[in-house]
């Protein structure tokens, strides 16, 4: 078999090389330049993508270029290969589960790893034409596989050779990185770019870092049938969520069988003579180990900057942070832009895909289309399921005094109840006083679909008042947002209001 290009494309079997030969083609020839482009995209993740399709789409002349696979982190090594997984770990759990439904299943469900993970390859491979190099050159696009460096304000050099720009857009994302864990160096490890290939399951699997890489991956290895330990920091199960989502979570993943340890910042590891890992509690005097076979690193990101050559280009930047953007995605070379992971705090395919929608208004047509204005959701796919949109637990609860809460608990809604959901609430934060949402937590069994509806209220400028007159179809488990309209409308019903009310249906009787 033909040695891996790339680490994530292991094993190469017939899925992983039609994945390699649309994202990365060992047969492409890179087109020679012509002339002056109208966008240089550095970077095929989803800012990239998205710049360069919307851009040739209204006739701009445009290169695009990467240097690993197209796609991003995304289709390769994202949110396509574990969403492949959570939707085999679901199935587990629902076979496993079955009794409480009425539905017998044979004892000793068992689970083919091996199948599952080759699952995942297949329908990844099967998405992958959507990014491919093909498409992008039929798209009219000047498509270069290969390292890209800026050699001055409107120059970059790919492969030998230069291409020349009126505008340009850094879109080269964000790699894991790993937090200063003591003896970390000594072992092998995994992050999200190397664990979708493995081909045998852990039988003990440890994963440090419990936001919602950490907490996904923790609860689907776990259905799995590994024996899985969490390490989570001094904040806990999904530290940047409300913190009864975190533990409704946690709760979640300790019923699949994880277990969680809180070892903070005294955690330490070692390797032993069989290869196995030794996590210890350095800081605790009884010395806690846990021994595990394999070791996923699932917490920080870095912005990838190095090699890009920006300060020829007089980009600014930051190792940490990214590269230096104003609120329209500018970078301080003003024909240069950037967007997605490199320069955003919001590391979501979706906050990428709109970045780059106001890239091509504001690089190409001199718009000012800011980011500070989108409404940006997020979703972790956990079972339950956390969606967030709007400032975060912690800014909410720094604003608590000028803000009205309505919350609505699954176990009140018909549908969840039928589903054995309940596990779950939604809540919705307001101006004080009025209607206007300012942020929503759901937490239920498809969360990430239903903060789409207060997502698109939030844009559209629809108050909850008015969400509370939509009619849902009856029963749903959407219409939780619904009953939080209920509940708005009923601080409308003041004493005064209710005292009149009272008059007025009294005479009607008389």
């Amino acid at each position: 078999m033909t040695t891996p290009a790339f680490p994530q494309l292991h094993p190469l079997d017939e899925h992983n090389q039609k994945l390699e030969s649309n994202v990365h083609p060992r047969d492409w020839v890179n087109p020679t330049p012509d002339g002056k482009y109208n966008l240089v995209v550095i970077g095929a993740g989803t800012a990239g993508l998205v710049s360069a399709a919307g851009s040739a789409g209204i006739g701009a002349k445009v290169a695009l270029i990467e240097r690993d696979l197209l796609g991003g982190d995304c289709l390769n090594v994202g949110c396509v290969p574990s969403k492949a997984i959570i939707a085999s770990a679901h199935a587990v759990a629902s076979a496993r589960n079955g009794e409480r439904f009425g539905v017998h299943v044979p004892d000793g469900v068992t689970v083919d790893f091996g199948a599952a993970m080759e699952r995942m390859r297949k329908l990844r491979a099967d998405i992958s034409p959507h990014d491919s190099a093909e498409r992008f050159k039929g798209l009219g696009i000047d498509v270069f596989l290969g390292s890209a460096k800026f050699t001055g304000a409107n120059t970059i050099e790919v492969n030998g050779q230069e291409l020349t720009f009126a505008k340009a857009v850094v879109a080269t994302g964000a790699r894991a990185s790993a937090p200063p864990i003591d003896g970390l160096e000594g072992v092998e490890y995994l992050t999200n770019e190397t664990l979708f290939s493995l081909t045998e399951l852990p039988p003990r699997f440890g994963i440090v870092g419990a936001g919602p890489i950490g907490a996904e991956m923790a609860q689907t290895f776990g259905r799995f049938g590994s024996d899985v330990t969490l390490f989570t920091g001094r904040s806990g199960m999904l530290p940047k969520e409300d913190p009864e989502a975190g533990q409704l979570v946690a709760d979640e993943l300790e019923r699949d069988g994880v277990s969680i340890r809180d070892f903070g910042s005294n955690l330490s590891v070692s390797k032993n003579e069989d290869g196995s890992i030794s996590m210890r509690n350095k800081g605790n005097d009884s010395d806690e180990v846990v021994v595990v076979d394999k070791l996923l690193i699932a917490v920080g990101r870095a912005p990838n900057v190095n090699g890009l050559g920006l300060e020829d280009a007089g980009i600014e930047y930051d190792l940490k942070t990214g590269v230096q953007v104003d609120d329209n995605l500018r970078t301080t070379n003003s024909n240069v832009f950037a967007a997605g992971d490199v320069c955003s705090t919001f590391k979501f395919t979706h906050a990428a895909d709109f970045m780059a929608r106001n890239v091509i208004r504001n690089a190409l047509f001199g718009g000012k289309a800011k980011t500070s204005d989108l409404v940006i959701p997020w979703a972790t796919y956990t079972s339950p399921e956390v969606a967030h949109v709007g400032p975060t637990w912690d800014d909410l609860e720094t604003r608590k005094d000028e803000l009205d809460l309505y919350r609505v608990d699954m176990s009140g809604v018909d549908r969840a109840i039928l589903e054995g959901e309940t596990e779950g609430y939604v809540k919705i934060y307001t101006e004080k006083g009025k209607d206007t949402i300012v942020a929503s937590t759901i937490v239920s069994k498809n969360a990430g679909d239903l903060i789409s509806q207060v997502s698109q209220a939030m844009v559209a400028g629809v108050g909850l008042g008015k969400i509370g007159s939509t009619i849902s179809p009856y029963p749903t488990q959407g219409e939780a947002i619904r009953k939080a309209g209920d509940l708005y409308a009923k601080t409308r019903l003041t004493p005064f209001v209710g005292k009149m009310l009272k008059k007025w249906l009294d005479f009607q009787i008389r």
